[in-house]
């Protein structure tokens, strides 16, 4: 049995994920050796990986003996950055709805909560009420309804407790949740606190993003603040990825007439002036409420809105691309 058949046996019967690990497969004097990248794999993935691929070649004709060798570590999984400066502009939302649209384009994306005072990725999840467990020291990230893995402290406080903790605290807390076993996810959106205290100083220091988006709505007082926030993503030599425009424009239910509440292109100007990218811009809906109050987020759904948010994670999954190029 040669190299070529060993892998269509693996890659028939493992799970794509598992068969994209295996660097070599090759017969030594009846002895099948595969040699496998485990990084990010957690104990009981690799005890399982092991046994699988043990199962399925030990069937084959002329194999006496199968030996797994796990090895090395792959790149470190990407850490994207979704701040603010500010709250209420829909910081949490815009995380969600990337994940989700990064998802539908075959990513395995985890959300990290890091608001940790106020934590809003349970709801907007439908994760509320359960309760990760640990092993070998390390949380184990819930499987959301999407295909998304996520973490909050919203998932280990009890229900609409408040969490009177000082900054190193907070900055600890958020890295337990960094830390965790993600198994397999290729890429980490963390949903930042508004502004530019300890918490995201600590995430700097041990959990240095890939890049940053910034999310805004068009009126000033919102630009003053994320503009604060770019300026300490730069000081920390994480490059900014590009602004969104976040409740640009609202569409009237009944006459359909647009109207802008918070201004009109402020944010897009600001990144003009900047020479930054500019992502895109999620109109002010009704249904972006209402579907992440359901927990069902409206990136999943070819929706007007839907689209919007499936344009800026394909502007941001070209950014990763390159980068990774």
């Amino acid at each position: 049995m040669d190299h070529d058949t060993l892998l269509a046996v693996l890659e028939k019967h493992l799970p794509d994920a598992w068969a994209d690990r295996i660097s070599s497969a090759k017969m030594v004097a009846g002895r099948a050796v595969v040699v496998a990248e485990a990084g990010g794999m957690s104990s009981g993935d690799r005890a399982e990986f092991e046994a699988r691929v043990t199962e399925l070649l030990s069937d084959q004709d002329g194999v006496d003996e199968v030996r797994v060798a796990l090895m090395g570590e792959r790149k470190p999984r990407p850490i994207i950055a979704v701040g603010s400066g500010k709250g209420g502009v829909g910081k949490s939302t815009l995380t969600t709805n990337l994940a989700i649209a990064l998802a539908k384009m075959g990513r395995k994306v985890g959300v990290v909560d890091g608001d940790i005072y106020g934590p809003s990725q349970p709801k907007l999840l439908a994760t509320e009420g359960e309760k990760p467990v640990a092993e070998n020291e390390k949380l184990i990230p819930i499987e959301s309804p999407h295909g998304v893995k996520v973490l909050s402290m919203g998932h280990l406080a009890k229900p609409a407790q408040a969490l009177a903790w000082r900054g190193p605290m907070a900055g600890n807390a958020l890295s337990q949740l960094i830390d965790a076993d993600w198994g397999d996810t290729d890429l980490l959106l963390i949903d930042l606190p508004p502004g530019t205290g300890d918490v995201q100083l600590s995430m700097l220091q041990k959990h240095k993003p890939a890049g940053a988006v910034l999310v805004s709505t068009p009126q000033d007082l919102a630009l003053i603040d994320a503009a604060r926030a770019g300026q300490l993503f730069e000081q920390a030599d994480v490059p900014i990825i590009g602004l969104v425009e976040n409740m640009a424009g609202y569409a009237c239910p009944h006459c359909g007439e647009v109207s802008d509440p918070f201004g009109q292109g402020g944010f897009e100007q600001l990144a003009s002036r900047l020479d930054i990218p500019f992502l895109g811009r999620i109109p002010l809906s009704m249904d972006v409420r209402i579907s992440g109050d359901a927990g069902n987020p409206i990136a999943a759904e070819d929706s007007l809105e839907g689209v919007a948010f499936q344009a800026v994670a394909e502007r941001l999954a070209d950014w990763l691309a390159k980068e990774a190029g």
